[in-house]
Order: C-alpha cells, then structure tokens, then sequence
C-alpha cells in the first residue's frame, strides 16, 4: 500500500476513534472478544438511542475496527482483530522505532505473540 492510501487508512480509523462512545463501544468489544455483543446490549451499556448507536457503529465498522454479523433478526458485533492489530502495529513502528525507543527486533517478537 502505497504511503498516501496508508495514511489516508489510518486517518479514518482515528477519525473514526475520535469520540467518546465509540471508545467506549469499541473497549466493550475487545472485553467482549471474540463472541461480541448484540447491538441491543451495546445500546445498554453505553446509554445512548439506537439511531446514534446505529450510525457509530456504521463509523467503526467502515474504518475497519469492528465487525458485523447477522443472527436471525439481531445484528451482533465484535471487534475487527486484523483492523486493530493493524493500527496498533502502525503506532508501534511508526512511533517507538522510529524513534529507537523499541528495537525493530522487539517489535518482530511482539508481532509474533500477537499472531500478526
């Protein structure tokens, strides 16, 4: 992927970080992991109307940072593991060594744990 497209990637999955309750949708999530939660039970947790939950979840989920799946007549949500460890992947190279403060080995090793 060229530098511009992966910039660009990036950038929408911050953008789409970028507010309070998709935080908190996406940390119910991960806690959640790998079964998810139902959009009903999200709405429950984080306390806000449907149409608003509907339209942060559309944000996560076209960034790449959750999933969706249909069961029956529910909508049933889990965090993108690949789109996460992807973003987290970008922070730690770009960021830690880049600057020498992780050795590109140890990043490597981490990737490998991580099942990258």
């Amino acid at each position: 992927m060229k530098d511009t497209g992966r910039a660009a990637r990036y950038a929408a999955m911050f953008a789409a970080l970028g507010h309070e309750a998709r935080v908190r949708i996406v940390r119910l999530l991960l806690a959640a992991y790998p079964d998810g939660l139902v959009a009903g039970e999200i709405q429950q947790e984080v306390g806000i109307p449907a149409s608003t939950l509907s339209h942060h979840l559309d944000a996560l989920e076209t960034a790449g940072l959750i999933e969706q799946r249909r069961e029956g007549r529910f909508l049933r949500y889990s965090a993108a593991a690949g789109g996460l460890r992807d973003l987290l992947g970008f922070l730690y190279a770009e960021c830690c060594t880049r600057s020498g403060l992780v050795s590109l080995s140890a990043l490597k090793r981490t990737s490998a744990t991580i099942g990258a």
